[in-house]
């Protein structure tokens, strides 16, 4: 089965430009989204005319058109948040009931390289922050929205000094010590699609037979990297344990809005909004880190491609040296230990 069809651009796309904003921008991209009462919220990042960026907030009733921009920025550089100095960009928003407050995951962008922080807000007209999480250079990070045997889990994706960067995943108590960290999805190598680099994409999706996963794949060729993205599936009650991930990419810069930007060949999805009802699943991307593209999907359909899509065999070697398998069959999934089980 493949993936290639199961996201339809919007006829309308791209659905936000900088033209549109009601103060002067070069480039809106990398929405993060949510579903907010009756409305549709997107957290864009908007570069202004110096390069730095800031997060500016973006309302819709149908989350398609008729867009409504705060005449302020909900977050930006901000002198008594050095680690700000050069932007806040590429945020991820998740609701956290037991909190009732919507956890902002962004990168923050320092003079010593992008890190990880992280802010709070009830209505995307207030926020508190709580300042970094993680340090550089690490980005593309969200939380899930509940505790596992009482801890917070964040997955992001740190960057080494050489070698692929692939996606982690860290423990919390309080949301602000982190640790217990561990590869969860690792770059592939040689020609893949995804190879190299890795990156999450929107919010992990809690579904019936997992956490839906969309991640970007930055495969570098000789005119420069090209970012597709494909799709995983963790275990719901373990979600160190990847069950599904796709060979093949799901969606691939192809349209000349994605294909043409301030970075050529990006398609760099960072929201979703899922409605159940109507079988539909919207999904909001920057394209050529110029623009805010829109894609819709069969929540059904979707779902019955990843759970066709090849088991995922991941090994982690512990600190004893044990060499221990996060991979098994869907029917063994329950019978397998907590990560607080295996260090």
């Amino acid at each position: 089965m493949s993936g290639r069809n199961l996201f339809v651009r919007n006829p309308s796309n791209p659905i936000i430009t900088a033209d549109q904003l009601p103060y002067p921008a070069n480039t809106v991209f990398n929405p993060g989204a949510a579903r907010v009462g009756n409305e549709v919220v997107l957290l864009l990042r908007v570069e202004d005319l110096r390069g730095i960026s800031q997060l500016h907030v973006a309302r819709s009733d149908d989350g398609i058109t008729d867009w409504r921009f705060d005449d302020e920025p909900l977050l930006a550089p901000h002198p008594d948040h050095p680690e700000e100095v050069w932007g806040c960009e590429d945020p991820r928003l998740v609701y956290l009931p037991e909190l009732d407050q919507w956890a902002i995951t962004y990168t923050a962008y320092s003079g010593r390289g992008p890190l990880v922080s992280l802010a709070m807000t009830k209505d995307f007209r207030e926020v508190r922050r709580f300042g970094p999480v993680m340090a550089p250079d690490d980005k593309d990070a969200a939380l899930l929205p509940r505790r596992f045997d009482g801890r917070w889990v964040m997955i992001h994706r740190p960057a080494p000094i050489t070698g692929p960067a692939h996606i982690w995943v860290s423990y919390s108590p309080d949301l602000r010590h982190w640790g217990d960290h561990a590869v969860l999805l690792e770059a592939r190598e040689g020609a893949w699609w995804d190879a190299g680099k890795i990156g999450l994409g929107p919010p992990p999706l809690a579904t019936d037979d997992g956490w839906l996963v969309m991640y970007h794949g930055a495969h570098t060729t000789a005119s420069g990297p090209i970012y597709r993205v494909g799709l995983a599936l963790l275990d719901l009650e373990h979600p160190e344990i990847v069950l599904r991930r796709s060979d093949e990419w799901v969606m691939s810069p192809v349209k000349t809005y994605e294909s043409v930007g301030d970075v050529d060949n990006v398609i760099f999805p960072n929201g979703w909004v899922l409605d159940e009802a109507a079988d539909t699943l919207l999904l909001y991307y920057g394209a050529g880190d110029s623009v805010v593209g829109l894609a819709s999907a069969r929540y059904s359909e979707l779902m019955d491609y990843v759970r066709h899509c090849p088991e995922h065999h991941h090994r982690r070697v512990s600190d004893d040296g044990t060499v221990r398998n996060t991979w098994a069959p869907l029917s063994a999934v329950p019978d397998l230990p907590g990560r607080h089980d295996s260090p």
